[in-house]
Order: structure tokens, then C-alpha cells, then sequence
């Protein structure tokens, strides 16, 4: 990555590749059934580029990575990119068992979403290990039925569900979340491959507290500036509603440039 200054007195656009301050630190999670995962921990810095502690913390889980999800997959990476400098969130981004990405190759091997129970769990265990507070599961796709499955642990605040395909997820995990009632906020994309919101609606009735939001013109996969900012401006509403948004479309301080790479971004089936 390169290092660029703002270009204008108001500052520069924060671009699809542009990647604002943070913190970046490579993490292991380590699960109960003794596999190595690979990460990364994003953190908010102050003006000298120290850490300093998050407004909250958000624990991505990505799409399927049988059809090329991971870590890396375009929303959750620009969130990793944005959210610390212009919300003061802490991102943790990692693959789960068998996926890979340019940060590396986490041990063992896809499980169809039922072993990944020890990934979301090693995922929250990091987390309070690094006293990371208010803690929100964002989950994209395949990453969304792991949040409903095993997402229900007293450290969890709420969840952001993007595109939610509600496959292996059924009508039992909604029950079961009415029941934690914790925040759950349910993008659902208009042209949707697998759920649109007349669906949605249907299903996630089951959650009385759900906060459905229907997308126009969004599909599954959030292709576009447009969509991934409107994607990041509902997660800080709901989980840092003391941030302005819509956020800043604009950057004046340091930033760096990412170089361009084919973005699988991860599609259910």
C-alpha cells in the first residue's frame, strides 16, 4: 500500500480502495477442537496512531467460502478499511476452518456450517480476550446462518444479518434468538438471490424485536460504492448510534491505497 495525503482542503473521496488509519495487527484464534484460524484485528488509533479503545466491536463472519467467501470478501474488508477511523470501531475479520486469503490458510476443513460452531465461538473468545467491548456480530451470507446458529453467547450484543439466505438457518435458530433477545438487524437486498424482503418479512416475524431493512435496488452480493456505504451506515446506526451517518464520503488526514485484486466476494447455494 502507498501512503497519499488528502488532496483538497476538504479532503480526498474515500474510494473503493482506499484504506483509512487503523491499527492492523494479524491475530490466531485458536478453537476447542484444536485448529489455528487466521485473522485480523482492526483497531481505532488516536492522532500519534496509537490504539485506543473502540466505541465497539464488530465479529464479521463471511460469506460461503465454498463459492468465494472469505476474510477478504469486499463489505467486510472496506469495513476493516473505514469503520475504525470514522466510527471508532474494532473489526476482527478471520476465515473460518479450510478458508483461505491473502492472509493466510485456517487448519481444518469447510463443515457445511456445523463445526464452524468452534469458529464463531474461538472468534468471541478473542474478542474478550483483547477486552474488546460491546461486542456485534456482522455476518454476510453464509456468515449470517452462523450468527443465528451460534451466535448466542452473553458477550454478544447484537447481530447485523447482510443477505441472510435463512437455508441452514431455520425456524427453530429464529425462535431461539426471539428468546436471547438481543438486537438483530436484517438487511435484506431487493433483488436478492435467495430471500427478498416479502420472504423476510414472513420469516423473521418469528423475531418480534427483528429490524428489517428492505434495500432497493440492492442485490446479494452489495456490488457498488452505493450499496457498501449504505451497508456500513446501517451497521454504525444500530451498533454506534452516536456516530453521525450518513458517514464521511471524504477523508482529510493520511491515508493508503490498496492494490487492486480480484474481490471474491462469496455467493450462497
Amino acid at each position: 500500500m502507498s501512503e497519499t495525503s488528502a488532496a483538497t482542503a476538504h479532503g480526498a473521496p474515500i474510494r473503493s480502495l482506499t484504506v483509512l488509519p487503523a491499527h492492523r495487527e494479524e491475530v490466531e484464534l485458536h478453537t476447542a477442537d484444536g485448529l489455528t484460524l487466521v485473522g485480523e484485528l482492526a483497531l481505532p488509533v488516536d492522532a500519534e496512531g496509537r490504539p485506543t479503545t473502540p466505541r465497539a466491536t464488530l465479529v464479521t463472519l463471511h460469506p460461503l467460502p465454498t463459492h468465494g467467501g472469505y476474510m477478504d470478501s469486499h463489505v467486510l474488508r472496506k469495513a476493516a478499511w473505514r469503520l475504525p477511523a470514522l466510527a471508532g470501531l474494532a473489526v476482527l475479520r478471520f476465515n473460518t476452518r479450510g478458508t483461505s486469503s491473502p492472509r493466510g490458510t485456517s487448519q481444518g476443513s469447510f463443515d457445511g456450517g456445523l463445526a464452524e460452531r468452534f469458529d464463531v465461538a474461538a472468534a468471541l473468545e478473542l474478542a474478550e480476550f483483547h477486552d474488546l467491548p460491546h461486542i456485534w456480530l456482522v455476518g454476510w451470507s453464509f456468515g449470517t446462518e452462523l450468527a443465528l446458529r451460534y451466535g448466542r453467547d452473553p458477550v454478544v450484543e447484537g447481530a447485523v444479518l447482510l443477505s441472510p439466505p435463512l437455508s441452514r438457518a431455520g425456524d427453530e435458530d429464529l425462535d431461539a434468538w426471539a428468546s436471547f433477545g438481543r438486537p438483530l438487524v436484517v438487511l435484506v437486498p431487493e433483488h436478492d438471490d435467495y430471500l427478498r424482503p416479502p420472504q423476510a418479512r414472513e420469516r423473521f416475524a418469528r423475531v418480534p424485536h427483528a429490524d428489517l431493512v428492505a434495500v432497493d435496488g440492492a442485490k446479494h452480493l452489495w456490488v457498488g460504492e452505493s450499496q457498501v456505504r449504505r451497508v456500513l451506515d446501517e451497521i454504525v446506526a444500530h451498533v454506534a448510534p452516536e456516530v453521525p451517518v450518513p458517514l464521511p464520503r471524504t477523508w482529510s488526514g493520511p491515508s493508503s491505497q490498496a492494490e487492486s485484486t480480484a474481490d471474491l466476494t462469496g455467493e450462497d447455494s
